[in-house]
C-alpha cells in the first residue's frame, strides 16, 4: 500500500516542468527555456535591473555612508553603503526602538500608504551596535513616509550586507520631490569618483 506522502508526491507530478526539446512554430524550431539559461554568465541582479543606487554622504561623518535604491515607481529602499565602518567591525545587532518610538510599530494602510512617519533626511530609524560594543545610527537620508522597516535583519543582522535584500527601511518620497532628493544625494559614479580621491 502506497503511503500518503508518496501518493500525494504523485498527485504533483503533473505540475512539474518538463522541458519541450521539440516545439515548432512552422518550421522554425523554438528552443526551450532551459536551454537559455547558461550558468557560466552573469545576469543582472535584481538590483541592477530595478533600481538606482544613490549614496548619502555626511562629512562630519567619516565612514558612515549611507544607501538609497531608488526604484521607477519612486519606492526607496534605505540601507548602509558597502563601505560603511559597521560592516568592517562586524554587526552584533540592529533595533528600531530608538527611545522616542519604535520604527517597527510604523503602520500604514490603504493603496496610498496613509498614516506612515513622516521622515526628514536626519530622521534616525534604527541603531547599529557593532561587536567592539561601537553605536551607528541609522538615518532616512531623504524626505518621505516611512513604509517599513526590515524585521529579518533583526533576527540576521549579516544580511545587512546583502545589497537589496538587506534593506533597513522602504520609504515612498512625494512624486513631486523625487528629483530634489535625486539632486541631494552622489550618484554611482560621483560616489565612485570620491571615493577614489578620498582614499589616494
Amino acid at each position: 500500500m502506497k503511503s500518503e506522502k508518496m501518493e500525494k508526491g504523485e498527485d504533483l507530478e503533473q505540475y512539474y516542468y518538463t522541458p519541450d526539446l521539440d516545439y515548432h512554430v512552422g518550421d522554425v524550431r523554438v528552443p526551450d527555456i532551459t536551454e537559455e539559461y547558461d550558468p557560466a554568465r552573469e545576469y543582472p541582479s535584481v538590483v541592477d535591473r530595478f533600481y538606482t543606487r544613490y549614496y548619502h554622504v555626511r562629512p562630519e561623518k567619516v565612514g558612515e555612508d549611507h544607501l538609497v535604491l531608488l526604484h521607477s515607481n519612486r519606492i526607496c529602499l534605505i540601507g548602509l553603503a558597502p563601505g560603511h565602518v559597521a560592516f568592517e567591525k562586524g554587526i552584533a545587532s540592529i533595533t528600531y526602538d530608538i527611545g522616542n518610538y519604535d520604527r517597527s510599530k510604523n503602520q500604514v494602510s490603504g493603496k496610498a500608504k496613509k498614516g506612515g512617519m513622516q521622515l526628514q533626511p536626519g530622521t534616525a530609524l534604527g541603531m547599529i551596535k557593532c561587536k567592539d560594543e561601537s553605536e551607528y545610527k541609522i538615518i532616512s537620508c531623504i524626505t518621505g513616509r516611512l513604509i517599513e522597516v526590515n524585521p529579518r535583519i533583526v533576527e540576521r543582522p549579516e544580511m545587512m550586507k546583502s545589497e537589496g535584500e538587506g534593506y533597513v527601511a522602504i520609504v515612498l518620497p512625494r512624486i513631486d520631490k523625487v528629483e530634489g532628493i535625486k539632486a541631494s544625494l552622489l550618484t554611482e559614479e560621483q560616489y565612485t569618483a570620491r571615493s577614489e580621491i578620498q582614499y589616494k
